[in-house]
Order: structure tokens, then C-alpha cells, then sequence
């Protein structure tokens, strides 16, 4: 009997929750229904609460079943679930994208044990899965990692959750530099946890081979991709464990519904990280194109207001705020000294800021639970006249969120200034936009843009 107070299993070792709930089928669930049936109830009682037990598993594992198909790795960004080397490649690429996005020297990511499978990275508490230096040989089979009591700030990092920053790696002692990842060159770092909460899977660390602080907005940049990352491989793992229970004829409700309300708060948490993501990845973009407004976010704020004024549907105007956010994406990974130059810019400088739509486009097909934005992007500089980008594509052919942004973006830019000129006033602004409506824009946009604006 003691075994069974332990697991839960007796009726006096169970609390007032017990009562609250429906106590006979909480009794069957709890394996005691033939005691009850034999001394208590009737057989027909029995038999039909006995039903309604099996019928709500079958309606909890139907609920798990649809939670987990609206999650999936297409939902997210696909760092996870990898069991050969070959696989592990798209850490190397994600660590080279930070590089350009942070305007940093290097970027190599760590993952725990759990996380590392295929590698075998024993006796390692964290394992190197990417990095942006070029090995040139198999980087894995170097094993390159940390033991849980290694003096490193790596390992500072992963176990306090907080992000550590180190202008001057000379200043400190515990910066071990690894011979193999160029260390011995790093002159700033920045470490930050891949975590969900409590829950840690590993670290992102930024490197510079000069003193250089990672700028807020790239800083917070890391953080949130840390949160994202850490959340999506966390539900994968419960995922995996809650496809198992679903195959599991004798597993309890009570487990059931544990994994429903765990798989509900994560793909809710999923969400939440995502939308910081999106945020804080526009925020970084104005950084790099030296706005001195948040163009980026009043763009988006501009085309949510112009397709309420012109009736578009709740998802719908969701995926034009987005896009709106993330028009200028492809600025991202341009260098900083692009947007700041003062003179003339040079063929090659200029191909590359016409380009960047493209860029964008690339980057967020990569990060598929965006990929319905997609479109609102990549056709954003096309012309109402077709004489746009990237295809010329003419009047109402060019997708209506595009045509949304195009305004919102030229309206917004005009009004902003920049390191190279100065802003227009809202009246001069919109004497422009007037003058190429038919041309540049669509006109109901322009029409609903001068509703906004009265």
C-alpha cells in the first residue's frame, strides 16, 4: 500500500482535486474500478464509466494528434532533430548568417549532450555543432566542447541564463581561448543561452577580433533567437515523448493531460517568441540602415492601418504588418558602412542595395513559419506601371500586400530621416506619392493612405 501512496495511487494519499474532478472515473483511472465495481456500484454503472474513461483517452490522444500536426519543423526555424554529421551543416550556416547580420568576426554554437546526437561528444557538457570559421577538416571529428567544470564564461553563460559580454578578453581569466576556432585572435565576446525559461539546451557565442560591444539591437537580436531556438527544440523533445504515449494503451489520462497542457503552453510560447523575433529582427535592420526612427516598425504599423482602411481580413492584414516589418530584410547582412557613406555609391554598392529585396527573400525562406510573407516582400519594389522589380509585374498582377507596403515603406522613408538627407514633411511626402499615383503606386492604396492621414 505504501508503493501505491507514493505513486499516487490510493484514495487517501490523493488531495481535494480528487472530488472536485469526476471521482469514479478518476477511480478506474487510478486501476481501482474492480474494487468499486464488486463492493459499491453496479455492473452496468460500471461498465459505462468505464467507457467514458476509454472514450476520453481516445478524445485526449485525438486532441495530442492534432496539436502536434500544427506543429511541426515547417513552423519554425529547423535547428533540431539531427542524428548524422551531415546534417549538423546547417549550424555553419546560421552561424556565418550572424556573422554578417551582427557585423562580427565569428559566431559558433554549442549544444548539450541531449542535442548532439550523431557526434558523440562525450564527457562534454557542451558540444561545438557550428561555426562560421572554415575547418579544413571535419570540424566534428575535433570534438571541441566544454566539461561542466571548465572556468569559461561559455560555461558561466549556460549555467546562470544570463547573456555575458567582455569588451577586453585580456582583462578577464576565464576567456580559454580553443587554438582550433581562431581563438587566439578574439579580442570581444558575447555568449548567450539557448534556453526556454529554466530550460537550457546550449549557447551562441559572438566573437570580434577588436574591441567592439555588440550594439542593443543585435544584442537583442541574439537573445531572442536563443529563446526561439531553445523553445522549438524543447517542444521536439516533448513531441517525440507524446507520440510515444499516444501509441501507449495503458498510459494514463492523467499523463495525457499533462502532455496536452504542456504541448498547448510551448506552441504558445513558440508563438509569442516568434512575433519578438520578427520585432526585434526589424529593429536590427533600421540599426544597420542607420534610420534614426524605427522605419521599420512604423512601415508596418502604416500598412496594418492601411488595410483596415481598405477592409482586408484579420490574417490577412497579420501578414502585411509582418512583411511590413521585414521589407528591408536584405539590408541585414549588407555592411553598415553601405548606409552610411556620405558620397556617391559605386556600381557594386549600388547592385547590392537594389539586390536586397532578393536577399531578404533567401533569408526568409530559410525561416519557414514566415513563409507566407514571402510574396508581400519579394514583390514590393514592383512599379503599378510595370516598370518595377524584380519582374515587372503590372497593376493588379502584383500580390495587394505588396502594393500595401510599397506605399507604407515610401511614405515612411520619406518622412524619416537618414544619414544622408533629411526628412520631408508629411504634406511634401504626400504630394509626392499623389503626383506617382497610377505610376508608382496603386491608386486605391494612395487614395487610402490620404484617408489615413486626415
Amino acid at each position: 500500500m505504501a508503493d501505491k501512496e507514493e505513486q499516487g495511487a490510493s484514495l487517501f494519499g490523493r488531495t481535494i482535486e480528487f472530488i472536485e474532478d469526476d471521482p469514479l472515473e478518476e477511480i478506474f483511472a487510478l486501476n481501482l474500478g474492480d474494487f468499486v465495481s464488486e463492493y459499491l456500484i453496479s455492473e452496468d454503472l460500471a461498465n459505462k464509466i468505464s467507457r467514458d474513461v476509454k472514450d476520453k483517452r481516445e478524445k485526449l490522444r485525438s486532441q495530442l494528434k492534432e496539436l502536434i500536426s500544427i506543429y511541426s519543423l515547417g513552423n519554425t526555424l529547423c535547428v533540431l532533430g539531427f542524428n548524422s554529421q551531415d546534417e549538423y551543416v546547417i549550424y555553419n550556416s546560421i552561424a556565418k548568417t550572424l556573422t554578417q547580420i551582427l557585423d562580427v568576426d565569428a559566431c559558433h554554437i554549442y549544444l548539450t549532450q541531449d542535442y548532439t546526437k550523431g557526434l558523440n561528444l562525450k564527457n562534454k557538457l557542451l558540444g561545438l555543432v557550428g561555426s562560421s570559421v572554415d575547418f579544413d577538416e571535419d570540424m566534428y571529428e575535433k570534438k571541441l566542447g566544454y566539461a561542466e567544470d571548465d572556468n569559461s564564461i561559455v560555461v558561466e553563460a549556460y549555467k546562470t541564463l544570463e547573456k555575458i559580454q567582455i569588451k577586453d578578453v585580456s582583462k578577464i581569466d576565464n576567456f580559454v581561448p580553443k587554438y582550433e576556432l581562431k581563438e587566439y585572435d578574439v579580442k570581444s565576446v558575447a555568449v548567450f543561452p539557448i534556453h526556454n525559461n529554466a530550460y537550457v539546451v546550449g549557447v551562441i557565442v559572438v566573437e570580434n577580433y577588436k574591441e567592439k560591444m555588440l550594439k542593443k539591437a543585435y544584442s537583442q537580436l541574439v537573445e531572442t533567437i536563443g529563446c526561439l531556438f531553445g523553445t522549438s527544440m524543447h517542444l521536439q523533445q516533448v513531441i517525440e515523448k507524446t507520440e510515444l504515449y499516444i501509441e501507449d494503451e495503458l498510459i494514463s489520462e492523467k499523463i495525457l493531460q499533462h502532455q496536452r497542457a504542456e504541448l498547448t503552453a510551448l506552441i504558445g510560447d513558440l508563438g509569442t517568441q516568434q512575433q519578438a523575433f520578427v520585432e526585434k529582427l526589424a529593429k536590427a535592420v533600421d540599426e544597420k540602415g542607420q534610420y534614426k526612427v524605427s522605419h521599420s516598425q512604423n512601415t508596418a504599423d502604416l500598412s496594418k492601418k492601411l488595410c483596415q482602411q481598405l477592409g482586408l481580413n484579420e490574417k490577412t492584414t497579420d501578414l502585411v504588418y509582418y512583411a511590413g516589418l521585414l521589407q528591408n530584410i536584405g539590408k541585414i547582412t549588407l555592411p553598415e558602412s553601405l548606409f552610411t557613406k556620405q558620397g556617391k555609391l559605386s556600381t557594386e554598392e549600388w547592385k547590392k542595395l537594389q539586390n536586397h529585396p532578393n536577399v531578404g527573400v533567401n533569408l526568409l525562406m530559410n525561416i519557414n513559419f514566415l513563409s507566407e510573407v514571402i510574396p508581400y516582400i519579394h514583390y514590393h519594389k514592383e512599379r503599378w506601371d510595370g516598370g518595377g522589380e524584380p519582374e515587372g509585374l503590372k497593376g493588379t498582377s502584383i500580390p495587394f500586400g505588396s502594393r500595401i507596403i510599397a506605399v507604407a515603406d515610401a511614405y515612411t522613408a520619406m518622412t524619416s530621416d537618414r544619414a544622408y538627407r533629411s526628412a520631408m514633411t508629411s504634406e511634401q511626402a504626400v504630394k509626392v506619392i499623389k503626383s506617382e499615383s497610377g505610376i508608382k503606386w496603386d491608386p486605391d492604396v494612395v487614395d487610402a493612405l490620404l484617408e489615413v492621414l486626415k
